[in-house]
């Protein structure tokens, strides 16, 4: 369920400008998921890792090809 949040905060604050920049302002992983909690999102550590991975695939991917 925490991943489906996690997309869910990352494509409203590519719409929204303002959550955009109240998320901005996070300098930590801990900050981070304390802000989307205040704003409704449940996610987790696992989630931001996983997707940090996940873009880190990615990368190398495009990097060899």
């Amino acid at each position: 369920m925490s991943w489906s949040e996690l997309e869910r905060l990352v494509n409203e604050a590519e719409a929204n400008p303002s959550l955009r920049r109240s998320l901005k302002g996070c300098r930590s992983t801990p900050e981070l998921i304390l802000a989307a909690r205040r704003l409704g999102y449940r996610i987790t550590r696992i989630d931001l890792q996983r997707a940090w991975e996940e873009e880190r695939q990615e990368y190398k991917r495009q990097a060899q090809g």
